[in-house]
């Protein structure tokens, strides 16, 4: 579910037309709203209930700082992959106890900034992150709250680029060596063992794949149990999925996710912490662009507009879709057309989608591109010297620019050009 819907012919972003929005902040641009956030972080804490539980919001998803703040004030956790995601959580507000360290390849001076800052624990990925971790900790006489991520070995079935839970992926310690690495952290000085992290992949829209790593993970949970360690929580990634199309099956709700953390894991006495991420935001954000040029080409039609592959990279690097609507509601029985979605880069992979069915579109139409909000503006660049697309959050009535779209000179301003040149 999400908060924009037509109302009098318009597509709105809660109560604001985003045609207003358009004219006053100019296009593409991603908005975002509040109420989906809340809604659906709100949904995965309720599913939880009773277990005590952690819901850290996985910030690579969409890490603008007014959203973070948002969910951060609603008592959100936060799962950040680098220094710079933790120094976003700690300027929304995000107090260190709620902050959860993850990624595969941390570096000594991002464990020195959290140590130093304050944080929940570190996801650690590795024998050599555990022994520089030690070494950190050690130096600076603190003690590194950890968990070690278990690869289950567990094919989650989705895109090959975002699967993270099968043996031959890079992340995490193989559950086959996981009790004597368990081992390892509790002979080293400054770490202590807290639990055991588990993610397999991201974008799941079956819960058998998660059933069958979180069954490995119980029985893991007892084995060391029984080999002295204390094992307090259970970090169980993200990974749902979210409908991008409308037509297509939904996947399993929140609250049949919860069902099923409770059915496998409940008995165990642990708190549970998730880091969702697209499943908070992705359908909290629209990405709109303004059409272009109509171009009639030998067996096609081209809708040209002015997003780019720069601005959502998704179609291009995922082969991924997203329902793409009008934002002025099309006439009631108007005969839908076949066009090509482009954009303005020379690259033809510059394509958001081929042949897809829309009503009559002209030149100076507005669209939206549906579900963006995660991984959309995040892995935005500046491909082309074309500026970072701007963000906007809507609240009822009202809505702000929550990142403003660079000028050219700011651009520019950031290099120089050396004296000898």
């Amino acid at each position: 579910m999400d908060h924009f819907l037509y109302k009098n012919g318009q597509l709105m972003a809660e109560d604001v037309a985003i045609a207003d929005i358009a004219a006053a902040v100019g296009t593409p641009f991603y908005v975002y709203s509040a109420a989906t956030l809340t809604r659906h972080y709100r949904l995965f804490s309720e599913a939880l209930d009773p277990l005590p539980h952690t819901v850290c919001f996985a910030i690579k998803s969409l890490s603008n700082l007014a959203v973070l703040k948002l969910l951060g004030d609603l008592g959100a956790g936060m799962d950040v992959v680098s220094g710079g995601e933790y120094m976003r959580a700690k300027a929304a507000g995000v107090p260190g106890e709620r902050i959860v360290f993850s990624g595969v390849g941390k570096t000594r001076d991002e464990m020195r900034l959290a140590l130093t800052g304050g944080v929940r624990q570190f996801n650690v990925e590795s024998e050599p992150e555990l022994l520089a971790l030690s070494e950190v900790a050690t130096a600076l006489g603190a003690v590194a709250p950890i968990t070690l991520r278990v690869n289950p070995d567990v094919d989650a079935k989705t895109h090959e680029k975002i699967a993270t839970g099968k043996k031959e992926n890079k992340f995490g310690i193989p559950i086959s060596k996981a009790r004597a690495v368990y081992a390892q952290a509790a002979s080293l000085p400054g770490l202590q063992v807290v639990g055991i992290d588990v993610h397999i992949g991201s974008q799941l829209t079956d819960l058998a794949p998660f059933e069958a790593a979180f069954v490995k993970i119980a029985e893991l949970t007892e084995q060391l149990r029984a080999d002295g360690h204390t094992i307090s929580r259970l970090d169980l990634g993200g990974g749902l999925g979210i409908p991008y199309t409308r037509s297509n099956e939904a996947p399993p709700l929140p609250l049949d996710y919860g069902a099923l953390v409770k059915r496998t894991l409940g008995h165990l006495g642990c708190e549970i912490e998730i880091e969702p991420g697209r499943l908070i935001s992705g359908n909290s954000g629209l990405l709109v662009s303004e059409v272009i040029y109509v171009k009639e080409g030998e067996d096609r039609t081209f809708l040209i507009v002015d997003a780019a592959m720069n601005d959502l990279v998704r179609p291009s690097m995922y082969g991924a879709h997203h329902d793409i609507v009008p934002v002025i509601e099309a006439a009631a029985g108007a005969p839908p057309q076949d066009y090509d979605v482009v954009g303005p880069v020379c690259e033809t992979g510059d394509t958001f989608a081929k042949a897809r069915a829309l009503p009559p579109i002209g030149a100076g139409e507005l669209l939206a591109f549906r579900s963006a909000g995660a991984y959309g503006a995040v892995m935005a660049s500046e491909y082309n010297t074309r500026p970072l697309v701007p963000e906007v959050l809507v609240q009822g009535d009202h809505f702000a620019v929550i990142r403003a779209r660079p000028t050219f000179e700011d651009i520019l301003k950031r290099e120089s050009i050396p004296a000898w040149l």
